[in-house]
């Protein structure tokens, strides 16, 4: 039997891999001069494709009295939209662009610690009608800053985890029940029912083990942090003070990165100029505070924080916004932290000149689809808010990654992208809502220095599915859909490439092969429990073949939804490919 391989040759330069990092703000000259207004705590800011054209768009959250405002990518420049959606002239906190019901486009969450969060449905190009009150949300104000998206139950479905700021209300999680319908689940799925005044919190996978986890960032050094670990039964056990994540500080932030690219993600909390912490991931389900050893403790008042390779060198670097302005030059009023490759930072401040305004929130997303990463921030005392553009002179190329799901929930929020280069490999996790206030760009991108070829790109889905590619070429925007993958485990005696379409499929798959000689065929289907669902095919062909699976099992009952694997036998060869009925 024989097994195919895949051969990559990297061809390796020697040169530019210490470009020197430049950021200019590009604000006012892209069409991006507007302010924020005055809100106690800031607003949050979103860089992120809400109309699907393949742009990152920005949108701001306001100060009462002024509507949120929307600006609208246009081929690198922006213009400013208003949507068709009802009128918020009231103080809002987050909004976070989400397919909440798997329908294609964008809905639309918004918190607000004023009044209450808003959830409204996107019927099609952009309109809006608000759901909140047959939702199951709670529609009274709940005093709430963050929204953090995830399937925790990997249900296909996108819950939400809402972080309020009082001493009255509890932290909530809301059970996504794929109907539009939401149902309060913090009680039975384990979450602290102690209202501590959180800022903000996050989904990511501790332990990769699958399932998503949540870390909550709380105000106040007598209210510690909180790590739920996720135990795969739609329940959560409070993991906090054997992990060592229960840090009692003035905790702002929670923003994940695999900052070492050691396939565990780390969480930068910020903090009062008592310092920074940088929760180093052992691996184990512990974590060391190395914010002091790697350089990145900051000793001012930090909010929002941005995990992103500025240089395309192949590490991540570090962005935290400040809340001081230029009238107090004891402390810093931002800082960026260029990342050494050695677990440690240098502060590169120059590469951000005149970042001195009072900022809250950062998002990452790439304002001309270069393939450098930009920052969004907001910032307060109605300043206008910066759009840092990376003007940095580098030769180092790059891959742009964004997902859909078919088995997943449809943004492929919670799935781990890995890619390797020269046996080494990198690390980024999908978010819908991470850091204070922020939500990121959809598209990943990954900093390939100056490799010109990725040897492998691996996408391990919420589902359990991975899709894998081989020999990718660098400098491109690659759209991975669940299960497009092509899985050829052993070769064939094939004329004609095997293929199976549509693939996912929800009455209907053809295999289509060619035989040169007369041979044996026997075509059967299994499922992931390697039990028999079904014969296909089980006598000798020869020629073109067409065999059709209609999705039902031996007793005619249509399957349910999953992976299946197809497995075609011949007289010297077995071949297995994967289906995915939706």
């Amino acid at each position: 039997m024989k097994r195919i391989f895949f051969i990559a040759v990297n061809v390796i330069l020697i040169f530019n891999m210490n470009a020197q990092i430049s950021f200019v703000d590009q604000a006012t000259n892209l069409g991006l001069g507007s302010a924020c207004g005055t809100t106690y705590l800031g607003n949050g800011i979103t860089f992120y494709d809400f109309d699907l054209d393949g742009w990152d768009d920005i949108t701001l959250n306001t100060e009462s009295g002024q509507s949120i405002r929307f600006f609208k990518n246009v081929n690198g420049s922006f213009q400013e939209l208003t949507l068709s959606i009802p009128v918020i002239n009231y103080q809002t906190k987050q909004l976070n662009w989400v397919d909440f019901d798997n329908d294609g486009d964008k809905d639309l969450f918004i918190t607000s610690d004023t009044n209450g969060n808003k959830l409204f449905e996107n019927t099609g190009n952009l309109v809006f009608q608000d759901i909140t009150l047959n939702s199951g949300l709670a529609t009274a104000n709940m005093f709430s800053y963050g929204a953090s998206w995830g399937d925790y139950n990997n249900d296909s479905f996108l819950d939400v985890f809402i972080s309020n700021r009082t001493n009255t209300i509890a932290n909530k999680l809301y059970k996504n029940n794929g109907d539009g319908t939401f149902t309060d689940v913090s009680i039975q799925a384990g979450i602290q029912t102690l209202a501590v005044a959180s800022f903000c919190a996050a989904f990511l996978d501790i332990n990769n083990d699958g399932f998503q986890d949540i870390y909550v960032s709380n105000d106040k050094p007598f209210n510690p942090n909180v790590l739920y670990k996720n135990n795969g039964d739609g329940t959560f056990t409070d993991i906090s003070a054997s992990s060592g994540t229960d840090v009692g500080i003035d905790a702002m932030t929670v923003t994940v990165g695999d900052f070492n690219n050691d396939s565990w993600f780390d969480i930068y909390i910020t903090n009062n100029p008592n310092g920074n912490v940088l929760l180093k991931n052992n691996g184990n389900e512990t974590f060391t505070d190395v914010a002091t050893s790697s350089g990145t403790i900051f000793g001012s008042v930090g909010w929002g924080a941005s995990f992103f390779d500025a240089d395309n060198d192949m590490d991540i670097d570090l962005y935290v916004c400040g809340m001081f302005d230029a009238n107090e030059d004891y402390f810093l009023r931002g800082a960026f932290y260029e990342n050494n490759n050695d677990e440690t930072f240098s502060l590169s401040n120059s590469s951000f000149p005149g970042d001195d305004r009072v900022s809250f929130s950062s998002a990452v997303g790439d304002v001309d689809n270069d393939g450098l990463p930009d920052l969004a921030v907001s910032n307060n005392n109605d300043e206008n808010l910066f759009l840092w553009k990376n003007n940095t002179t580098t030769s180092n190329n790059w891959l742009k990654i964004n997902l859909e799901g078919t088995l997943s929930n449809k943004d492929g929020i919670g799935s781990l992208i890995e890619i390797s280069i020269n046996g080494d490999t990198f690390y980024r996790y999908t978010h819908c809502g991470e850091g204070y206030l922020s939500q990121s760009s959809g598209t990943n991108i990954f900093g390939l220095g100056p490799n010109q070829l990725v040897d492998y790109v691996k996408v391990k889905w919420l589902s359990g599915l991975e899709d894998v590619f081989y020999n990718v070429a660098t400098n491109q925007v690659l759209h991975i859909e669940e299960g497009s993958s092509p899985l050829l485990v052993d070769e064939f005696s094939l004329d004609s490439s095997l293929k199976i379409y549509p693939n996912p499929f929800s009455e209907e798959i053809t295999i289509a092969f060619s035989l040169k000689n007369n041979e044996h065929i026997v075509i059967d289907v299994f499922d992931l429990l390697g039990r028999k669902i079904n014969t296909l095919l089980n006598k000798e062909v020869i020629g073109k073949q067409n065999i059709i699976w209609d999705a039902t099992n031996h007793e005619r009952q249509k399957l349910n939804s999953g992976i299946y694997l197809i497995s075609i036998q011949g007289e010297s060869s077995t071949s297995v490919l994967k289906a995915i009925v939706q």
